[in-house]
């Protein structure tokens, strides 16, 4: 079933492999923060120490978002739609709880539920990092709790519910890599409608957390390209070489989508392998494209259909089984220890 015209099929295939074919669809994405969302261990922010550029090599800190917390957010928008939609096993997925093994969340992001079997993750996300340094990225934040009555006291007593946490700032940039290996079309949308779709990530809170995905590119790949880090430098250094990057100050948008493209397409330049790029304007028909089939709702159902077929049939083949077998291998083992004590 072909949803897609822009894109030469020869990049997908027909069903999920069960070993590694060489096929990669990155999508190049750059994550803004709209609010005040927290990328937080432990109750503080996410950071690294690391070179500002690839030619400017003065070391800064960056405010780190770690892969699961790209990943996470944008299989749970997938398993949302599946739910609504009522598309597969829906009712047997209970997020690390218990997983179906047949959805295409179960098969393309992956799960592990102990001696009941485990499934490696096709979508690859690895931790992004801020264009500004953390000093000029996050702001620290007084928290308290009042009365109804909008103060802190109350008849003589004074509430202590009083707090301070640092919040990473609106607009702060974290150029990130989406990769999926060996993608039919059907998944290939799927991962590609789930970016679209999410909007919240880091502390799961009601207040905060708000961020959009600007989609710049979708590269085709028989293998892994440049790093979320690299990338993150080659902009730094285009825009601290026009005077974009200022202290204390937020970088304009359409400075930071303009460096993040070129800076894209020299370091894909230099890559040893064969890949096609859809960045810049070659982006636009494939965008056109799939918000056609995304943003209607039949066309939406019918591609999540031939997602889920797909990965149920990947799971007959690859996963079901192998953990039948698993089980009575495990039984025979467990007869012959007792056995022999």
């Amino acid at each position: 079933m072909q949803f897609i015209t822009t894109v030469d099929a020869k990049h997908f295939h027909t069903e999920i492999p069960a070993k590694p074919m060489g096929k990669y669809a990155h999508f190049i994405t750059i994550r803004v923060t709209e609010s005040y969302p927290l990328f937080q261990t432990d109750g503080e922010l996410n950071k690294a120490r690391v070179r500002a550029g690839i030619q400017h090599k003065e070391t800064i800190s960056r405010l780190a978002m770690f892969k699961r917390k790209q990943s996470t957010p944008e299989r749970l928008t997938g398993r949302e739609l599946l739910r609504n939609y009522q598309i597969g096993d829906w009712e047997k997925c209970d997020y690390n709880v218990d997983f179906s093994k047949t959805t295409p969340d179960c098969v393309l992001y992956g799960f592990a539920i102990g001696d009941a079997g485990s499934e490696k993750s096709k979508v690859v996300v690895d931790t992004a990092y801020s264009i500004t340094s953390f000093d000029d990225s996050h702001q620290n934040f007084t928290l308290n709790a009042p009365f109804e009555n909008g103060t802190m006291s109350r008849q003589g007593e004074v509430t202590s519910r009083i707090n301070s946490q640092d919040h990473i700032l609106p607009q702060v940039f974290f150029p990130s890599i989406v990769t999926l290996k060996d993608p039919t079309e059907a998944g290939f949308l799927y991962v590609f409608n789930n970016i679209l779709r999410t909007r919240h990530y880091g502390a799961q809170t009601t207040r905060t957390g708000r961020v959009r995905n600007e989609l710049i590119g979708v590269v085709f790949a028989d293998g892994e390209i440049v790093s979320n880090l690299r990338w993150t430098q080659k902009i730094y250094d285009f825009m601290k070489d026009k005077g974009q990057i200022e202290m204390a100050e937020p970088l304009n948008e359409d400075d930071v989508l303009a460096a993040a493209k070129d800076a894209i397409s020299q370091l894909l330049n230099e890559e040893y392998i064969p890949h096609t790029d859809f960045v810049g304007d070659s982006l636009n028909p494939l965008l056109t494209e799939v918000k056609a089939i995304t943003s209607d709702e039949a066309k939406l159902k019918v591609m999540l259909v031939q997602a889920n077929t797909e990965s149920m049939a990947y799971a007959q083949k690859h996963i079901v089984k192998s953990t039948e077998k698993g089980k009575k291998g495990g039984k025979k083992s467990a007869a012959s220890v007792t056995e022999s004590n």
